[in-house]
């Protein structure tokens, strides 16, 4: 795999690997992370190992880690899951898991470079993701990042017994 970086914001992709359980499984687990994704359940090691054995492992999931450039130091996660050799697309997924890596391009960047990874080495042609409408500031980054948005679903999902619309997005290999 051909090396991604950004060297403007300091960071950089690296393929995940098991010794990264325990700090994926503890940023997910983080309320400030975990209030931003569709499913909202607490993860476990035991989960964890499970995807990275059903779907990791199988090649239906890419997962990279975000890291900083200068020490190496993990901030988060980036993937693409559901990945569909018939049609070339993937759902895309992201979290920052290190406070201090926030609101300064981190996710952009990393978004950037994991659609550069999935149309160039993959040979996919579409990568999209669903977001929580609410939040507003993941949305504004994909779309610096490239993504588009194609529609919003009402009261798409149930979370803590209120509905909440979701917002599709997706970025087309030009």
């Amino acid at each position: 795999m051909k090396r991604y970086e950004d060297t403007a914001v300091g960071i950089y992709l690296r393929l995940m690997t098991r010794e990264d359980t325990d700090s994926i499984v503890a940023w997910r687990n983080r309320e400030d992370v975990r209030r931003n994704f569709i499913y909202q359940e607490l993860f476990t090691r035991e989960s964890h190992e499970h995807w990275i054995r059903t779907r990791v492992e199988t090649g239906q999931v890419v997962q990279m880690i975000i890291c900083n450039l200068e020490d190496d130091m993990p901030f988060g996660s980036v993937y693409i899951r559901d990945i569909d050799r018939q049609h070339n697309k993937a759902e895309y997924g992201i979290f920052i898991g290190e406070p201090l890596a926030r609101g300064r391009g981190v996710g952009t960047a990393a978004a950037k470079l994991m659609l550069a990874y999935c149309f160039d080495e993959l040979g996919l042609h579409r990568v999209y993701l669903r977001a929580l409408a609410g939040n507003g500031q993941a949305i504004r980054s994909y779309e610096k990042a490239g993504f588009v948005r194609e529609g919003t679903l009402k009261d798409d999902v149930c979370i803590d017994g209120a509905y909440q619309d979701i917002v599709w997005m997706a970025a087309v290999k030009n």
